[in-house]
């Protein structure tokens, strides 16, 4: 049934009955015709109102598909949790991908935790010195790419300044009233500085105050791991010296060459670090290590390098020193100190190590006995330089001599060996020339 024109006097007469006529006419909508606008109103709005709710729906489901929880990210294999040190970034600050947001402090190293996506920070579910595990809800994250400058903050700038002017000129009267008050203020600070300097003097004279600070993660595992070493090795120190004229005349000499051609500073630990090595392969009970019931040797050299930071030792490792030349040694012992001075360090690079060596000396230390790190068998200390006279071919000469200490774990290995081993790191270090000549 097709209409091609109606008349505006057959519209009024069906007014009254237009909601059945309209019932029945299946095809309303290709009707061209010229009706009162209060016959569409009702249906105008339900389609507004529909359009809105499903655009509103439309939208939650963006806004929810866009939102993204971030994890506590895994650490390491044998870290399962950490304590919260600082939030770097806060509640609505945008973000962009790989950008530090937070700093996990764990038992051996500080984990910076990076933003896997850009956006903006909506909410964070801990706070800090909060104990976090791996794997748990850490932030929620609003994707999407940095807000346009000049768009909508703008607007609401605008709007916040408008409705700020009223309510500036409605605290006209009580600004007269704040300026009144400010004359006091200007003398109470006088009484309280006499005040205040007076109990300043009666604490400085004969004060007996303390403070707690709690111990942070790094410190209390260096104290498990030493109190288990103590408990568990069998450990003996034996000492000796060593006569540094040779190396430190080694090192005036090309000091200034090394440093122009490779950029790194010729250090005494280098060739202490090689003679260890080459004594390692000469005597693998001191490489070695036990597991239950078990010895492990090991056919290669990662050489442990304690490195003093803020927050504890850390012991870095030099991986494969047997195929390293004094310059590689003091490269990467370089690069890993740097790593630990300023929070960068890793668990891979602290992982592993078949023997360690400590350098004392570097705070003046005469003498002293090392802990051993578990699980290796045993660890080299290093201790300052100083002139001593002694006896050079029948005759005394004042010479710059060093102290060392082999601590080594009774259980594995002997005194034979363990003498042996330090005496020869004596005739490497003394004589460098045997470090080149591998003899």
């Amino acid at each position: 049934m097709q209409f091609s024109r109606v008349s505006p006097l057959a519209l009024r007469v069906s007014r009254l009955s237009s909601t059945a006529a309209l019932r029945n006419i299946s095809h309303v909508r290709n009707l061209h015709v010229q009706a009162p606008a209060a016959l569409y109103t009702i249906g105008s709005d339900r389609l507004r109102q529909s359009n809105k709710l499903q655009k509103g729906a439309f939208m939650n489901q963006i806004r929810t598909y866009a939102d993204k929880v971030v994890k506590v990210p895994q650490m390491a294999e044998s870290i399962s949790e950490g304590t919260l040190k600082q939030w770097v970034k806060q509640v609505g600050d945008f973000v962009q991908q790989d950008e530090e947001i937070a700093t996990i402090e764990t038992d051996k190293i500080d984990v910076t935790v990076n933003s896997p996506a850009s956006g903006t920070i909506v909410e964070v579910y801990a706070q800090e010195e909060d104990n976090v595990s791996v794997g748990a809800d850490f932030f929620k994250l609003e994707l999407g790419d940095a807000p346009k400058e000049g768009s909508a903050p703008a607007a609401k700038k605008e709007e916040v300044k408008e409705e700020s002017k009223p309510v500036e000129e409605k605290k006209e009267e009580p600004k007269k009233e704040q300026v009144k008050k400010e004359e006091p203020k200007k003398v109470e600070p006088t009484k309280t500085t006499t005040s205040s300097s007076e109990p300043q003097q009666e604490k400085a004279y004969g004060s007996r105050s303390e403070s707690r600070v709690k111990m942070n993660r790094m410190r209390l595992r260096i104290a498990e791991r030493l109190k288990q070493s103590q408990e568990t090795a069998a450990a003996l120190t034996t000492f000796n010296e060593i006569d540094m004229t040779n190396l430190m005349n080694l090192r005036s000499e090309y000091k200034d060459a090394v440093v122009k051609k490779h950029g790194v500073k010729f250090g005494f630990m280098s060739a202490f670090v090689k003679a260890a090595a080459t004594a390692l392969e000469e005597i693998p009970a001191v490489n070695a290590s036990i597991d239950g019931n078990e010895i492990v040797y090991h056919d290669f050299v990662d050489m442990s390098v304690a490195v003093s930071t803020p927050k504890g030792l850390v012991t870095p490792v030099l991986r494969n020193v047997e195929d390293m030349g004094l310059i590689d040694v003091e490269k990467t012992i370089a690069e890993l100190g740097k790593k630990a001075r300023d929070n960068k360090i890793t668990i891979e690079d602290m992982a592993g190590g078949t023997f360690t060596i400590s350098n004392g000396g570097v705070f003046g230390s005469l003498m002293g006995t090392p802990i051993i790190n578990l699980p290796q068998t045993a660890i080299l200390g290093m201790h300052s330089i100083k002139e001593r006279p002694i006896a050079v071919n029948g005759k005394v000469e004042i010479r710059p001599m060093m102290y060392v200490a082999l601590t080594y774990d009774h259980r594995l290995v002997d005194g034979r060996e363990a003498v042996t081993f330090l005496v020869r790191i004596k005739e490497l270090v003394e004589d460098p020339r045997r470090l080149l000549l591998d003899i």
